[in-house]
């Protein structure tokens, strides 16, 4: 035990005491907000520095013009004139730059068919045609209850909108739910699998280096190979552990002031609220609410990233041990590869059904389940008998994976040449040692 805590430390240090390291640990998070943030505060500014918009419309109703002219109001950045002119007319305006677009209103849609037809030189962004079309349905619809004369209490009854309030319920209470609990699970997915599978290549990398340097058979004449490579591992594993907690505890800060700073980018007048409202007011009108975790999730994140980390880096260095050369281990790397990719394809089907029979059995796999069970847990309240069987048959397939991959492990160091097949690796695992 003493040795293994010596590479462990060995291993730690070494690469803690890096700049890539520091770095990386760092400006992730930087990264990952900027690059959360980032694409709505273009959109933002696009839309406060898009020009106003000349559109002709050719409307075949004989009405639906001016009441779209009304419905838009004096401070939208539409800009609608009335035209008669052929289709081939406007297009050469619109091509020379005359007008920014024209707007097709056939005769029946008022009777319900027909559909209006756009045309631009300019796909319009991301939200330009939407908030056209959310226009043109207010007029016509609007158009469609004055020729019934439906009352305006009636009106008012169909156009008011309701936000609905959804609660997880669990033992201890009830919680509202966040639109951003969804996408708090994809990110706990994708960060335990970006997590074991750049961990494992270190691991593997690590043995490379030492096999090729021929370091590794002074250290086996002092430690055995089994120390070896669980030192290596727990040392590494270490590494990650301190970095994944530097970063939760960026995103905890993140989470706490995330209502402060985008509360900045709105606008009071667009919410309906005082120009002097809270930022949480403000967050509330306009429907966002950033998720509360629950420190039992954090706390079975971190397990099974560590669990998963343990798992798949004593494969990674079983591969490590049958090559020479880091380009030999790509042909060996889809045996480990292949069963970290599964869980995140089905991470959106768990998140979407995390009852369902194929969610509960994916979640027990133990080379699935430290990417799924989180995105479980996220998603709905895992019984904790469940989650403790999910950690205990991780726990069980690592140490027969550790032991297999110390098999593996004490005659693949010794090798060279060529790269092992997958037959010569089974033969190593299974061989007797004397």
């Amino acid at each position: 035990m003493q040795k293994i805590l010596l590479i462990l430390r060995s291993e730690f240090w070494r690469r803690a005491r890096s700049k890539a390291f520091i770095l990386a640990t760092l400006l992730v998070p930087v990264f990952i907000v900027l690059a959360s943030i980032l694409p709505s505060v273009f959109i933002y500014l696009g839309e406060q520095q898009s020009d106003d918009q000349t559109i002709a419309v050719v409307d075949e109703t004989g009405r639906l013009l001016s009441a779209l002219q009304a419905e838009a109001g004096d401070g939208t950045r539409y800009q609608f004139t009335a035209s008669d002119a052929p289709a081939d007319s406007l297009r050469d305006r619109v091509l020379r730059g005359d007008l920014d677009a024209y707007l097709v209103l056939p005769a029946t849609l008022l009777d319900g068919e027909g559909t209006p037809a756009y045309f631009s030189t300019e796909s319009g962004g991301m939200t330009g045609p939407m908030r056209l079309e959310n226009l043109i349905e207010r007029t016509v619809r609007n158009t469609r209850l004055t020729d019934r004369n439906v009352p305006d209490e009636v009106r008012q009854i169909m156009n008011a909108n309701l936000n609905l309030s959804a609660h997880t319920i669990t033992e201890e209470g009830t919680e509202q739910q966040s639109a951003l609990s969804g996408l708090l699970g994809l990110m706990m997915a994708l960060a335990v699998y970006i997590a074991v599978f750049v961990y494992g290549q270190y691991v593997m990398q690590g043995v490379i280096e030492e096999k090729s340097n021929r370091v590794v058979e002074v250290v086996v004449s002092s430690v055995k190979p089994f120390e070896l490579l669980m030192g290596k591992v727990l040392g590494i594993g270490s590494l990650g552990l301190m970095q994944m907690v530097v970063w939760l505890v960026l995103a905890g800060a993140g989470l706490t002031f995330g209502g402060t700073i985008l509360a900045l980018f709105l606008d009071p007048a667009d919410l309906g609220v005082a120009p002097d409202a809270s930022s949480q007011a403000m967050m509330e009108a306009a429907g966002v609410t950033l998720p509360t975790v629950p420190l039992s999730l954090i706390f079975w994140f971190i397990m099974f990233f560590l669990g998963g980390y343990l798992l798949y880096a004593s494969l990674f260095a079983a591969v490590g041990s049958a090559v020479e050369q880091q380009q030999d281990a790509q042909n060996l790397l889809y045996v480990v590869v292949l069963p970290l990719v599964i869980p995140i394809i089905a991470a959106t089907y768990v998140l979407q059904l995390p009852n369902s029979t194929m969610s509960v059995v994916l979640s027990h796999i133990p080379f699935f389940s430290p990417v799924l069970m989180p995105v479980r847990m996220s998603a709905t309240t895992v019984p904790t008998w469940e989650v403790l069987i999910a950690y205990a048959l991780l726990g069980a397939t690592f140490m027969v994976m550790i032991w297999l991959a110390s098999r593996i492990y004490r005659v693949g160091i010794f090798m060279y040449g060529k790269a092992a097949s997958l037959s010569e690796i089974a033969r190593w695992a299974t061989r007797q040692h004397g």
